[in-house]
């Protein structure tokens, strides 16, 4: 018997999951919290350094130590000898981006940088750098570059180009002391292997890597004279194709995890993508949306179209032969905890016995829709699709003296579900049928919500058989990349679990959902489209105060 282990990379945690290669049965998985968090206020140590406003940054050793502690706990759960594994692979949000030296130690880690927030890796939600993507679309569409079509006609702060440019700009000599620019999802396959790729995904998806080329050196010189060189100095690395072997365990990360050095690690993946072949989500047309702190909506299609504020389009981004789509909304989750933790009055806590989201979702399923009067925009960590713009923010209109938390929270939850609407009405619009929806990630376990998203989006919902759905797709791809199935489609099909047809839409909610959604798009289209600035004034209202 044969074994294959998982690793996703989140944003507060990393978890291992051990597969048995046969039928992808998940043996045994653990957890390990990072030490260190997400740091938004200010660096390691509380008299540490403090961070503007839209900052977020990790520690890279954090991730380091997901391997020390989950994966030898998996494979004590599971019961299983490390002897027997014969193959591991890991994917990690994105983009996240940190500046190495040449051997791949990061700048964060050397006492001259130490208090130097540029130096530190750059977490997804990193949003700061949205004046650098700015500049990078606005010239982008100035000078008719024809990759900008391939990302919707719109370019993110999340993404590799903009996060360097803001480096470059603010800190000139940690960028001077940068060698790579590394996506945090390929410094851990070279820390595990000692070698160094840039996997398709990220380069394709983040790095604005379009048929085989970064943008131009004139067009980067005409962003800033220095950057003219990004790519072919500090991006300068093999691309590795998805469930390629990038090498074997070295004898240190061999040792750290309790395994052996004949364990083929694979090229780094995205935890959106890998998750597809876990929900056996390999044809075209299967949306599949990984729902956690934000959502990332992933699919393959055989047509190529341009789609407004899409986060890329990529050949075998995520099957070989189809076109690969990535969509995304930046809060979800997240929105739903910082309403627990900031709105809720301490009545509610006595009652909730520890479970706040359950008890306010509890009681908010007690109302018709559309009880509670209100509209909400989703946007409290900026838009992600199909607007990319991370200066906007939230908004509850139609609060009164009357208003309950449940309310709210039922507002918020449903204008998550309309955000996710506008990404398939997008694709729709643009000639990209979407005639699957399947749900993963840990919001995949709330019933209320769920079933707002059926009526809302008037779709049935497919759910992905397991808790661990990143790291079931990353032991997929471990599979392949060790070479127990020939291809992913294979390996999703043998190993890969879905439940078709989990939640249905109430036709009846589903209509009076219309009418709330007709709303949210007037919303949008006032506050997103058509120069109504306010939101990005009150953002640069508020860095003025705290600088």
């Amino acid at each position: 018997m044969t074994y294959v282990i998982g690793v996703d990379y989140g944003t507060l945690s990393g978890r291992a999951v051990v597969v048995r290669v046969s039928d992808g049965a998940e043996l045994g998985s653990a957890v390990h919290p990072y030490a260190h968090g997400v740091l938004e206020t200010h660096l390691p140590g509380e008299t540490a350094r403090l961070l503007p406003p839209d900052w977020a940054l990790q520690v890279p050793q954090d991730y380091l130590d997901v391997l020390r502690h989950a994966v030898p706990e998996a494979l004590r759960a599971a019961g299983v000898d490390g002897a027997d594994v014969i193959g591991l692979a890991t994917d990690f949000t994105a983009c996240t981006v940190l500046p190495t030296l040449a051997d791949g130690t990061p700048l964060s880690e050397l006492p001259e940088f130490a208090d130097r927030p540029h130096a530190y890796l750059k977490l997804w939600k990193h949003h700061a750098a949205q004046p650098q993507a700015d500049r990078i679309t606005d010239l982008a569409a100035k000078r008719g570059e024809t990759w900008l079509r391939r990302y919707g006609g719109l370019i993110s702060s999340e993404w590799e180009f903009a996060k360097a440019l803001q480096v470059l700009e603010e800190d000139p000599e940690v960028w001077a002391a940068t060698r790579y620019w590394v996506e945090a999802a390929d410094w851990i396959v070279w820390r595990m292997t000692g070698v160094y790729l840039r996997n398709a995904c990220t380069a394709g998806y983040k790095g604005q890597f379009v048929d085989g080329v970064y943008p131009s050196p004139a067009y980067l010189a005409e962003l800033n004279p220095s950057f003219a060189d990004f790519a072919e100095t500090r991006l300068d690395a093999p691309i590795g194709q998805l469930g390629q072997a990038a090498g074997t365990l070295t004898a240190e990360a061999a040792e750290w995890m309790g395994l052996h050095t004949g364990v083929v690690v694979a090229v780094g993946n995205v935890d959106a993508h890998v998750s597809a072949p876990a929900a056996q989500a390999v044809e075209p047309g299967q949306l599949v949306a990984i729902m956690g702190t934000s959502t990332c909506h992933v699919m393959s299609s055989d047509v190529l179209r341009e789609v407004p504020g899409m986060c890329g389009v990529v050949e075998g981004g995520i099957v070989p032969g189809l076109w690969g789509y990535e969509a995304g909304q930046s809060g979800v989750g997240d929105i739903f905890g910082w309403f627990v933790d900031n709105a809720v009055p301490a009545s509610y806590l006595s009652k909730a016995e520890g479970d706040l989201h359950g008890y306010l979702s509890e009681l908010a399923s007690q109302q018709p829709v559309g009880a509670h009067g209100l509209i909400a925009l989703d946007w409290h960590s900026g838009n992600r699709s199909p607007l990319v713009d991370h200066e906007l923010s939230g908004v509850i209109i139609g609060q009164t003296l009357a208003t309950k938390p449940e309310d709210q929270y039922r507002a918020l939850v449903e204008a998550t579900a309309y955000g996710t609407r506008l990404i398939i009405e997008t694709f729709r619009a643009s000639g990209v049928e979407v005639n699957e929806l399947i749900v993963t990630g840990g919001l995949q376990k709330n019933p209320f919500l769920m079933q707002i998203y059926a009526d809302v989006t008037r779709m049935p919902i497919s759910l992905l058989d397991s808790e661990q759905g990143p790291a079931l797709g990353s032991a997929l791809h471990a599979a392949v990349a060790a070479g127990a199935y020939p291809d992913i489609r294979a390996a999703a099909a043998a190993m890969g679990r879905v439940v078709h047809g989990a939640w249905t839409p109430s036709s009846d909610d589903a209509d009076r959902y219309d009418a709330l959604y007709a709303e949210y798009r007037t919303l949008v289209d006032y506050f997103g489209r058509h120069g109504n600035d306010v939101m990005r004034r009150l953002r640069k209202i508020r860095r003025e105060a705290l600088r």
